[in-house]
């Protein structure tokens, strides 16, 4: 793939929300893959409208431990994680056929870090208890079962520390897909557990199966010293940031707190393009107003 310009989605929770959907739930917008599955094709359809070249799939809170807590079989939670992929392929046949379109569309496939399976906020702090050994072994199964769907390719995202980095850049090692890798940042320079992004970055000069890196779910405002760091590496893939509204999240409510409008987003796409990055989208609070702002800002 060359290095044109692709705009990423935003928020599957937050267009899910917009439809009138409740997600005050530990599985959060992967409960519906179960209660109404529509739904989730209805919100990628939206992004697509959008303008969005890549969909991301409702997995991202979707585990075979978290399945299993809620009281599903094993081979129940790798159906629904399979099935996750599935609602995002239909949205793109869907979108073609509504369209009579033969736009190319990405299917991503959404593995989210240890902290969204835990449910309690931790991804955006990266204070996990877990070795190395632990974080593989917790990734593996999921991994497998993405990578063997018909998505395009692999989104690990929000991954707040190192340690969740190097166990993912084993795991992305051995995979059919490329994959991205997309951290979560405290700051303009640091990952959630306070390494510098440039170390990262660098760490992942030789990956093999690397389609890009770059950050998510972070502050608007942290976004293009973190694209200058990371264009200021040996790191040659792609760069990729979609990040959130900025608003301030609450786990006990499993809510944001504060408002954000799409206004501005059209400036940000744009000066994040110039910076370096070749992959734009949003977060959490980030819907499909703010993505066909940004579409604005790159065309």
């Amino acid at each position: 793939m060359e290095k044109n310009t692709l705009l990423l989605d935003g928020g599957l929770s937050n267009a899910l929300e917009d439809l009138g959907y409740d997600l005050n739930h530990e599985l959060w917008s992967a409960k519906l893959l179960i209660e109404n599955p529509q739904a989730i094709i209805d919100a990628h359809l939206l992004y697509l409208e959008a303008g969005a070249d890549i969909i991301i799939t409702s997995s991202y809170q979707s585990t075979i431990e978290g399945w299993e807590k809620q009281g599903y079989t094993y081979q129940e939670a790798i159906e629904l994680l399979e099935k996750s992929t599935t609602l995002a392929l239909e949205a793109r046949k869907v979108y073609h056929q509504k369209y009579n379109s033969d736009k190319q569309i990405w299917i991503a496939g959404s593995i989210g870090p240890y902290g969204a399976y835990l449910a309690d906020g931790s991804e955006y702090r990266g204070n996990y208890s877990l070795s190395i050994k632990d974080l593989i072994e917790f990734h593996t199964e999921r991994v497998k079962v993405i990578d063997h769907t018909k998505i395009d390719l692999l989104a690990f995202e929000t991954i707040p520390s190192f340690d969740e980095v190097k166990a993912i850049s084993s795991l992305l090692s051995t995979t059919q897909h490329k994959g991205w890798i997309t951290v979560s940042c405290k700051n303009e320079r640091e990952l959630n557990d306070g390494t510098p992004i440039k170390e990262v970055a660098e760490y992942l000069s030789n990956q093999k199966n690397l389609f890009g890196f770059g950050v998510n779910c972070t502050k608007p405002e942290f976004i293009l010293e973190l694209i200058q760091d990371i264009t200021s590496t040996t790191l040659s893939t792609r760069v990729i940031v979609y990040p959130n509204a900025g608003l301030v999240y609450d786990p006990n409510e499993k809510k944001w707190r504060g408002t954000a409008e799409p206004l501005g987003c059209e400036f940000m796409a744009k000066q994040w393009k110039k910076a370096g990055a070749n992959v734009i989208g949003g977060c959490c609070q980030m819907g499909p107003d703010h993505i066909s702002s940004m579409k604005k800002g790159l065309s």
